[in-house]
């Protein structure tokens, strides 16, 4: 009840502080005055002004009670307007019940006022929020066609292409980018089909994409399509689609595309020559491996066996002497392996005679070996041999990994599990060591200092493939390549 009572006194002050209100006011007691001067006796000019006028039934005082009312409506609306109208009828009444010598007649006339009054301020009311619509209309229409030339001005200048097809491919609008990108101009495109601008097996990828989505599935992120230019050079662009709707039912596909030609050309140069740098990287590793192998191990063998031979002869040498050549011949021996270990790191012989399996197998039994770390391998599917460049790219990926095991993870065992089946191969490196917080991209890392994982990933781009790693704190780590079949 306060909240209402609240409520009303808020309403009141604000209709008592309009000046429309005392205008109203005043206007009804300079109506009623005369409306009872015979009763009044005053004031005595308008009782001469009215006999003189011949107005003796009172009517135009009554007819007058309309503008107040009127008045009203327009200020304050319906509510106002009869408010004020009953105010007017107990005005009347007084001098149509008692004072009228033709009360009849006077309660017609009170009537008609009050009755008129009401319609009038209704009429009046609407046709104010007719006027107030039509305004609101106005301005909304306005700042539509303002909203409407900004996005036509965005439209235009975007640096994308745009286009909007109808269902039977007829292109219905482009812009100024579209038209650099096909090389036809927009009064062009307008009157084309977008088949025509589209390679054979654009045709398909387009097919696929309108059937996808008019099935209702979403297109994620942007797709690749070939398309041909107005000169008939073909160009690869990157394209985002997606369905029109009016009602409930599809009418147009948005399209919207850039040309990444050029941007994939780089691409593709950078990845030749990074793989040509790989290639001629482990082709000097591959030298280097046999010139150890070949001749640093040779000769290392014929050292020790000189050693061991003048350390048997005894001959004029003496027992500290002798003990010194056996403390050489058994450096000799151990720098000859650390050669000879050295020479496999660079190019595992298995890798070459045996294939990816026996080279995994070998990389197990060596980290198991020196670093304590044991380490097995498990073959999932049915083997297969795959291109060189592939196997040893896995190879090199596969052996930075247990390095960042053997070097970082403190874990006492890992896996390697290679997964070979039709659609992908597959290799995952997993620990049991301490893990670590990934970051939100692979990339990121770089800047932790941690650039074995990034060359990982540029290792496995250059074939095609991808690299993931999954890690958390306490719980180990796995770093898993996948590529094509």
């Amino acid at each position: 009840m306060d909240t209402k009572y609240q409520s009303l006194l808020s309403c009141l002050k604000k209709v008592v502080c309009r000046p429309g209100f005392w205008l109203i006011l005043a206007l009804i007691v300079f109506i009623t005055l005369p409306h009872y001067e015979e009763t009044l006796e005053h004031p005595a000019f308008l009782i001469h002004l009215s006999a003189n006028l011949g107005l003796e039934r009172h009517a135009f005082e009554r007819i007058a009670y309309l503008a107040p009312i009127v008045w009203a409506g327009f200020l304050f609306g319906f509510r106002g307007a009869f408010i004020t109208s009953l105010v007017t009828l107990a005005c009347m009444l007084p001098r149509v019940i008692f004072i009228s010598p033709y009360p009849r007649d006077a309660l017609l006339e009170t009537s008609a006022v009050f009755i008129i009054g009401n319609v009038l301020a209704v009429s009046f009311s609407a046709l104010r929020k007719e006027r107030e619509q039509r305004t609101q209309l106005e301005i909304a229409h306005q700042k539509l066609r303002e909203s409407e030339q900004r996005y036509r001005i965005l439209f235009e200048t975007a640096h994308d292409a745009i286009l909007v097809q109808d269902m039977d491919g007829k292109i219905l609008t482009a812009n100024e980018a579209a038209a650099r990108l096909t090389g036809y101009d927009v009064e062009t495109l307008v009157h084309m089909n977008v088949t025509d601008l589209l390679s054979e097996e654009g045709l398909k990828i387009a097919k696929e994409v309108r059937q996808k989505l008019l099935r209702g599935e979403t297109i994620d992120g942007s797709y690749d399509q070939q398309s041909i230019r107005k000169d008939g050079t073909k160009a690869l662009i990157r394209l985002s689609s997606s369905l029109i709707r009016e009602n409930g039912e599809p009418v147009a596909f948005l399209h919207i595309a850039r040309d990444v030609t050029e941007e994939r050309q780089m691409q593709e140069n950078l990845r030749f020559y990074l793989r040509q740098a790989t290639r001629a990287q482990e082709e000097e590793r591959k030298r280097i491996s046999l010139e150890l192998h070949d001749e640093t191990v040779q000769d290392l063998v014929v050292l020790s066996r000189q050693l061991d031979a003048l350390a048997s002869s005894g001959e004029g040498l003496s027992e500290d002497n002798r003990r010194r050549l056996e403390e050489l011949r058994q450096q000799t021996n151990n720098i000859m392996q650390g050669v000879r270990r050295l020479s496999q790191d660079l190019r595992p012989a298995a890798l070459d005679r045996l294939g990816l399996r026996a080279a995994l197998e070998w990389l197990a039994s060596n980290v198991t070996e020196y670093s304590g770390i044991t380490t097995r391998v498990n073959i999932l599917g049915s083997e297969r041999r795959l291109p060189e460049e592939v196997e040893l790219v896995l190879f090199r990926i596969t052996q930075e990994a247990l390095r960042n095991v053997w070097r970082h993870s403190q874990a006492t065992n890992a896996e390697i599990t290679v997964e070979f089946n039709e659609s992908k191969t597959k290799i995952t490196v997993s620990d049991n060591g301490k893990g670590f917080d990934l970051p939100k991209t692979i990339g990121d890392l770089a800047r932790d200092g941690k650039l074995g994982l990034v060359g990982m990933e540029e290792r496995a781009r250059l074939i095609g493939g991808t690299l993931t790693v999954q890690s958390q704190p306490g719980k180990g780590s796995s770093i898993t390549v996948e590529l094509p079949a």
